[in-house]
């Protein structure tokens, strides 16, 4: 009888996700988010693809620039996620995507416009359409920062308990689908057709969120701070005092900060130590969102559906063994000595470039091993009423934690510190968030959970 309901139990968490996909409480809301993430790298990456590779011609311009992009696309989350929590955790959160979602669509127009402007050539070289361009890519940020407490708070709104640990990975893994078909289309398309294809996305993804139930708050309507730098603060200071949720937040920041220094690499990454075009450039990405899409949709079956940090400590090291081993197969290429960029399948020929992948891939798979577990913490061990600002204020310091590592790689380029070397920096950061994952998994049993 025993043996039958865990088979049972097993059976019901193999399924779990299915049953998620096909309900009205989940598969709205998912498509909305995949679409936003899509949206998001298809246009970030049409813009630092076009500048890298048909603007810039040096390595510190093009390093200065894949920062700055990054930064503009982050400090929307520094500055407005106090608020944003405040709204999410005090008012309906379907209704709050409705106009998150409509805002996208003007903001996508203003981008299409300045894409189309860079297809003819238009203002480039005085920097008005860089500028533009960037616009766009803050105002994403923006975007992104009043959406992204809604789309973790509304899981435990409307799903049960069981299904909450399940909601999240499939959140995480579409997000990461959504940027590898983001960044994919961003390598290929000219920029007159990505400046088509993210005003169409935008619509919609307008349509796919009004279909999002209603998800009125837990507690009364408050009126909102909007003193940006009090709100952070006193957002921040009351939502760490709980210890678990505390070393769950921190260790997420380490893991962002850690993903922003990669990414800014990248672009810079493909070209100049490769000898890569812009085509071999959105592999990267590709085969990071690959990774952390597996990592997330895995953690789930190792842990049997319960929220814990047990697998943290060991998948961020893990993490730190393949951030090595890509800077070791990085030193081992050699670029093209005629100056030219490989194509894809120039590159896919070499012979180190399955080891540069699989080294790639094994990070993404470490990480989303990690994060995902962390991320259904702040979900679950607070009030409902709480959960936005909980969000929020991860948003906060998790985006510190990013401008941190921008800045970090930025002033390690200017010291003359190599791409291929700052890498080992990434690898460093690792051993922060193996300790911060250890403290909060004992934080964890202490607690008796």
């Amino acid at each position: 009888m025993q043996s039958r309901r865990r088979a049972t139990k097993a059976g019901d968490r193999l399924t779990t996700s299915t049953h998620l996909l096909r309900s009205r409480r989940f598969l709205p809301l998912f498509v909305t988010q995949l679409l936003g993430a899509f949206n998001d790298n298809l246009y970030r990456y049409a813009v630092v693809y076009f500048l890298v590779f048909n603007v810039f011609n040096d390595e510190k311009q093009e390093g200065y620039f894949s920062a700055i992009a990054s930064t503009l696309l982050i400090i929307p989350f520094l500055l407005l996620s106090a608020v944003s929590g405040q709204l999410a955790d005090t008012r309906d959160k379907a209704v709050i995507i409705r106009w998150v979602k409509l805002c996208e669509i003007g903001i996508m127009l203003v981008g299409a416009a300045g894409l189309l402007l860079a297809w003819q050539g238009i203002g480039v070289s005085s920097g008005l359409v860089t500028a533009l361009l960037l616009a766009g890519i803050f105002a994403m940020g923006v975007h992104s920062t009043f959406f992204g407490p809604v789309k973790y708070a509304i899981l435990p709104q409307h799903l049960h308990p069981d299904e909450v640990l399940a909601g999240t990975g499939l959140v995480e893994a579409g997000t990461y689908v959504a940027i590898l078909a983001g960044t994919i289309l961003a390598g290929w398309l000219s920029v007159q057709w990505a400046a088509v294809a993210v005003v169409v996305t935008a619509l919609i993804g307008f349509f796919a969120g009004r279909q999002v139930p209603a998800a009125p708050p837990a507690g009364t309507a408050e009126k909102l701070d909007w003193h940006l730098v009090r709100a952070s603060v006193t957002l921040v200071r009351h939502t760490l005092h709980d210890r678990r949720v505390f070393l769950a937040i921190m260790a997420i920041s380490f893991f962002w900060m850690i993903g922003a220094v990669l990414f800014i690499q990248f672009p810079p990454l493909a070209k100049n130590v490769l000898g890569a075009g812009k085509e071999v450039a959105s592999l990267f990405p590709v085969v990071f969102s690959v990774g952390i899409a597996i990592g997330s949709s895995s953690i789930n079956a190792l842990l049997k559906g319960r929220v814990s940090a047990r697998f943290a400590p060991a998948s961020v090291l893990v993490m730190a063994v393949f951030l090595v081993g890509l800077e070791q197969v990085c030193l081992l290429w050699t670029a093209p000595d005629d100056g030219s960029l490989l194509t894809v399948s120039q590159f896919l020929a070499r012979p180190l470039a399955w080891p540069l992948m699989g080294v790639l891939l094994g990070v993404a798979v470490a990480g989303g091993m990690f994060v995902v577990p962390l991320y259904a913490f702040l979900t679950t061990f607070v009030p409902q009423s709480q959960t936005s600002r909980t969000i929020g204020a991860n948003n906060i310091v998790n985006s510190a934690a990013m401008v941190l590592g921008s800045v970090a790689a930025i002033a390690l380029t200017q010291m003359g510190v190599g791409i291929i070397q700052q890498l080992l920096l990434t690898a460093a950061m690792c051993l922060g968030s193996a300790w911060l994952g250890l403290k909060l998994f004992r934080a964890e049993e202490a607690a008796g959970n």
